[in-house]
């Protein structure tokens, strides 16, 4: 093959290469042992007729030939594709040697004037070129070798008898090559340009693979990195909050509290980003099952509207919520995330104006719609709004706007709900997005738990589950700060609470108060202990009570792990968990819950 043939990308030009020699290759033996065959039998036809000895060197010649041609070494698919251009070039030396000896028959024949012999010599030629244009068309110089040749042996020698019948035998002769070269040019260049397409959409699919899987590594490494960020992030904030709370509890009566409060709302509000990366490992991790129930609308934008009004009266924003009286069939503790989300994305990028959250009725659905007079999404824009940590015009990372990850739940709460969210925006006149909900049958009686609205909400709680706070409570936890940190709040709330840093010591602070007949009501136990322990192991065990005739101790688990895979096993443990850092309220409501007599599953305490 000629170097013109070859792709100007050379890697991409040898696989090319591969193809053509491959084809050609793959008919070699059949069509090397069928031309011998023929020429035997052609050659005693002629030399019947004719009777020239000549004919008998000829066909010798042509035999002796093909004998080579069948024997030499060739090429098999084995054979590396850099060595394409050795057998390319090797067989069409070899069809361009076959090619000139059957050259010299037409010499032999048309002097002798037998214009049936001359008609079938012709019908020959013609026939080998016609084969010769479909099955070495792949190889331009292996065609051009085996019907230059032969066909110009026949043309000349037709054309040397000078006379007008041999003279027109030629002129066809001639066209008819012309033509057969033309057409097989014409196959070669289609192959080659559908070889070079077929390989570059193999290139570029194999790219797109590897492309993908470095994106899944990135978002496996991210998701790895937030999960060791923020789970070191939480120990620490875990023994703060707590601190903190217990020196809240401490100074609730005097001047100092109000520097407690506001420590415990800064704690707090970096919790609650903490909590926001939570949710999306959880989601990520397929922890959460949603459970769906028809819920009242009404009831749920309830708490939403004593959630949001604030913000929005400090922002002098006007937030509008209006009763529907419609029903849905949902997760009410997912949807109210959602609508959270929403509602909290459209107070942050709203300045003037306000928000609107409304329920309307279409057929067996109903479209739950957050809308706002913000800043408004570009259409460039609007395909990026649901990445995490992605916020529209935010490029200064200002902190009151948040982490730009709320939309990313939203987005993974519609899928794992079935809830799809629609969304349409101008720039500059604001932001409308849709939830798609199915219709319920109205219920007698809401069906939606209710939430702490405020401060004085959650503080009167905590005072209604006060009486039911456990007497007695055992710690495991390897981080001497948080020992003493959870041992000064539970204190402060009159509970007997002992702390230890391992599994030995835990078994003999129990066996030791059962020796005693003061056993503990509770164990409290951190997940990822020293030295690799599972804390969930280690609580199961220990919850079974040290020894024969002990009662079982409900176990609580407390862990600032995201990792999905550890998400997953907690889950299917079936173990209380709460997450840190922990609120003061949500433990005590926790550990009340646990040691009642007839346990109330709170979500925020035991759904992981």
């Amino acid at each position: 093959m000629a170097s013109s043939d070859l792709p100007a990308d050379h890697t991409l030009g040898q696989r090319v290469l591969r193809e053509h020699v491959a084809s050609v290759y793959d008919t070699y033996i059949v069509s090397t042992l069928t031309h011998m065959a023929f020429v035997v039998v052609f050659g005693c036809i002629i030399y019947s007729q004719l009777r020239n000895l000549s004919l008998l060197f000829w066909i010798g010649g042509l035999v002796i030939a093909d004998i080579y041609v069948f024997f030499t070494p060739r090429w098999t698919p084995l054979r590396p594709a850099r060595e394409s251009a050795y057998w390319a070039r090797k067989i069409s030396r070899m069809v361009t040697l076959v090619s000139m000896i059957t050259a010299v028959v037409p010499w032999l024949i048309v002097p002798y004037d037998n214009l049936p012999m001359t008609s079938l010599l012709m019908a020959v030629i013609v026939g080998s070129c016609a084969r010769a244009a479909q099955s070495l068309w792949p190889l331009k110089s292996a065609l051009f070798g085996y019907t230059l040749p032969m066909s110009l042996g026949l043309i000349t020698a037709l054309a040397w008898q000078r006379d007008g019948l041999h003279l027109f035998l030629a002129a066809a002769g001639a066209a008819y090559l012309l033509l057969t070269l033309r057409a097989g040019i014409g196959q070669h260049k289609l192959l080659t340009e559908s070889l070079m397409l077929r390989f570059e959409n193999e290139a570029l699919a194999a790219r797109l693979g590897e492309q993908i899987a470095a994106t899944e590594r990135a978002s496996e490494e991210k998701t790895r990195f937030l999960g060791t960020a923020s789970h070191d992030l939480r120990q620490p904030l875990h023994a703060i909050a707590l601190f903190g709370a217990a020196l809240e509890n401490e100074l609730r009566d005097r001047p100092e509290g109000r520097n407690a409060e506001r420590l415990m709302r800064a704690v707090n509000a970096l919790g609650a980003s903490l909590d926001t990366m939570l949710d999306v490992s959880r989601l990520d991790a397929g922890v959460i099952t949603p459970t769906a129930q028809p819920v009242q609308l009404d009831a749920l934008f309830l708490p939403l509207n004593h959630t949001f009004s604030a913000r929005a009266e400090q922002k002098q924003l006007q937030l509008r919520v209006r009763a529907s009286g419609l029903w849905v069939h949902s997760d009410p503790q997912l949807l109210h995330r959602m609508l959270s989300n929403l509602m909290d994305n459209a107070l942050k990028y709203t300045a003037r104006g306000g928000v609107t959250v409304m329920a309307r009725e279409r057929g067996d659905a109903v479209w739950v719609e957050v809308r706002d007079t913000g800043i408004g999404i570009a259409p460039e824009q609007s395909g990026r709004i649901f990445e995490e940590f992605y916020q529209v015009n935010n490029p200064g990372r200002d902190r009151s706007r948040g982490l730009g990850i709320g939309l990313s739940i939203v987005q993974r709460l519609s899928r794992l709900l079935g809830h799809p969210v629609q969304m349409h925006s101008r720039p500059g006149r604001g932001t409308h997005f849709r939830v798609v909900l199915p219709t319920a049958r109205a219920q007698a009686g809401g069906l939606f738990p209710s939430f702490p609205t405020d401060a004085g909400e959650a503080q009167a709680q905590r005072r209604t589950f006060a009486p039911l706070l456990p007497g007695r409570v055992l710690l495991l936890d390897d981080e001497l700060e948080i020992r003493e940190a959870m041992t000064g709040l539970l204190r402060s709330h009159s509970i007997d609470a002992h702390a230890v840093a391992d599994e030995a010591g835990a078994a003999a602070a129990l066996q030791k108060a059962h020796g005693e007949g003061r056993p503990f009501d509770l164990l409290l136990c951190d997940y990822r202990l020293a030295d690799g322990v599972d804390g969930l192991d280690a609580g199961l065990r220990l919850s079974q009570g040290p020894g024969e005739g002990s009662a079982e101790i409900p176990l609580l688990l407390i862990t600032g792990e995201t990792s999905p895979a550890r998400l997953q096993r907690v889950r299917e443990s079936r173990v209380p968990v709460l997450f840190k850092p922990v609120a003061a309220a949500a433990l005590l409501q926790a550990m009340a819950d646990l040691a009642a007599p007839k346990p109330v599953a709170r979500p925020s305490a035991v759904d992981a």
